[in-house]
């Protein structure tokens, strides 16, 4: 996958959309959505919304930051404004001043009958598709 790089002394104004990873040593005033990796660096700064798979936050940064999976945040990080989040990691000495909203992706579960080798799911709908055949 694609790194793509705001580096030191670098500052962009405006919304971003990308597939690859992202890292972030410069400045950043708006919105980043990915599907990959954000890397906010000790340097980076970024003051706006931030949509991703996974991110590691090193930097300051200042606004909404929803990571899909995981988040990890160094010791040297500085957050602030609203996190939502499957997975949080927070070294000690970080400074997270922020509202965190933690969210799981429900996966289906879906149990396999041995005897006959159908799932729980399709045997439960062959029993309500008999049940509105005896009310008809």
């Amino acid at each position: 996958m694609e790194r793509n790089v705001i580096a030191k002394n670098t500052t962009i104004v405006g919304e971003i959309k990308s597939e690859g990873d992202f890292r972030i040593d410069g400045t950043l005033e708006g919105d980043l959505k990915t599907k990959g990796k954000v890397i906010i660096g000790s340097g980076g700064t970024v003051k706006g919304n931030i949509y991703s798979s996974t991110a590691d936050i090193e930097g300051r940064f200042d606004g909404k930051l929803q990571v899909e999976k995981t988040l990890i945040v160094k010791a040297i990080a500085d957050i602030s404004g609203e996190v939502i989040v499957g997975k949080l990691s927070i070294e000690p000495g970080a400074t997270f001043n922020a509202s965190c909203e933690m969210k799981v992706v429900k996966k289906e579960v879906v149990q396999v009958d041995d005897k006959k080798g159908e799932s729980k799911s399709k045997q439960n709908s062959k029993k309500q598709e008999q049940q509105k055949k005896t009310f008809k």
